[in-house]
């Protein structure tokens, strides 16, 4: 896999490394460096350390290039089977990735390195960071909860449903990969929809199944599969990541400023417009509230408990997501070419600016 960007190709040595070895992949501190080159690797000015707007607070990229939520079923099930802290990256994705599809940090060179070869296809571009469905990398370590176990015939049935189930979730995921390259903020909010779709009815296929597998599993075991958790939770602490309540933190609508300014220089907008235009920002705010509302300190203490969180998370992010869609659909079906191109540039713009202003002050500092 090689990815280019603005002229730039990613170090495709250095993935192709973490590819080989896919059980490095378990580590959310691998998975966010990983996802981090390949963002990075479209983006403009993405050699400085100082990233942007977009950035999640562990440091990690909600978008890269056309995907949205790269290593979604990782994400999820580590928050599921190991516990706030090694999940707490779940978390992260929230208010900040609608802003960031709304104003995308890629130009269109950016865009362009992400386009497959010809004769290839997007989703062989982005295999990985899409989602994998084979059962060695498909998210839910079955062989060593069957290792921690020791299940009996009855529990190795249900532990099997749930490896299918698991390799099930992933395919669906792994479908909602994109195959086209969305240019304008309407494309981005309807692929970052499909994917959140796509992540709920995986949730959705993997619920019954370890529900019935937790039910089966007695104390003793039960009290097994904590001590590997507690020692997931005590390297994750060790590396330094934050919490699940320090995510919910980091998630605040305030932390993001409505480029208002910007909009109303750039696309001078009628008075028809600007009404259009307040609608579309107050759904965002709306959608920030109720993002902000639902991430929460963690109390769900099972792994069935916190899957459902984590299914309940991905349904009020769905309505979040549609709820702007359809306004900026709205206003932006009111723009002339000339506005639109220029609503598409704010974000690029933004990223380029907040990256000259972190050089300046490094700079500075020495």
């Amino acid at each position: 896999m090689n990815f280019a960007g603005g002229g730039r190709p990613l170090n495709a040595r250095a993935l192709a490394r973490s590819y080989r070895h896919t059980a490095a992949l378990h580590s959310p501190g691998m998975r966010a460096r990983v996802t981090a080159g390949a963002a990075l690797a479209g983006w403009q000015y993405g050699r400085s350390r100082g990233g942007g707007w977009w950035r999640h607070g562990n440091g990690g990229y909600g978008w890269v290039g056309p995907l949205f939520w790269p290593f979604a079923y990782f994400d999820i099930y580590d928050y599921a089977l190991w516990g706030p802290r090694a999940g707490a990256p779940f978390w992260y994705y929230g208010y900040d990735d609608i802003y960031a599809g709304l104003f995308g940090p890629y130009d269109y060179e950016g865009l362009t390195g992400y386009l497959p070869p010809r004769g290839g296809s997007a989703p062989d571009r982005l295999t990985l960071l899409c989602g994998e469905d084979s059962r060695e990398i498909a998210g839910l370590p079955i062989d060593l909860i069957a290792q921690v176990i020791d299940p009996t015939e009855v529990q190795r049935a249900a532990l099997d449903d749930l490896a299918n189930a698991s390799v099930a979730a992933a395919q669906k995921i792994k479908a909602a990969c994109p195959t086209t390259i969305a240019l304008t903020a309407s494309g981005r909010l309807a692929s970052m929809q499909q994917r959140i779709e796509a992540m709920i009815a995986g949730v959705a296929t993997v619920q019954p199944p370890l529900d019935k597998f937790y039910g089966l599993v007695n104390d003793e075991q039960k009290a097994r599969l904590n001590a590997v958790a507690e020692d997931q939770e005590s390297k994750t602490r060790r590396r330094g990541n934050r919490s699940l309540a320090r995510a919910c933190d980091m998630t605040e609508p305030s932390a993001l400023k409505w480029p208002a300014d910007e909009i109303d220089a750039r696309l001078r907008p009628t008075d028809a417009q600007r009404a259009d235009l307040a609608a579309l920002q107050e759904a965002s705010a709306k959608a920030a509230d109720m993002l902000s509302a639902s991430c929460r300190a963690d109390d769900e203490l099972t792994p069935p408990a916190r899957l459902a969180a984590a299914g309940k998370r991905l349904d009020t992010m769905l309505q979040a997501v549609k709820q702007v869609r359809t306004a900026l659909d709205r206003f932006y079906a009111t723009l002339n070419d000339e506005q639109k191109a220029q609503f598409e540039a704010i974000g690029p713009r933004r990223t380029s600016f907040a990256d000259r202003s972190d050089m300046i002050q490094r700079r500075s500092r020495r």
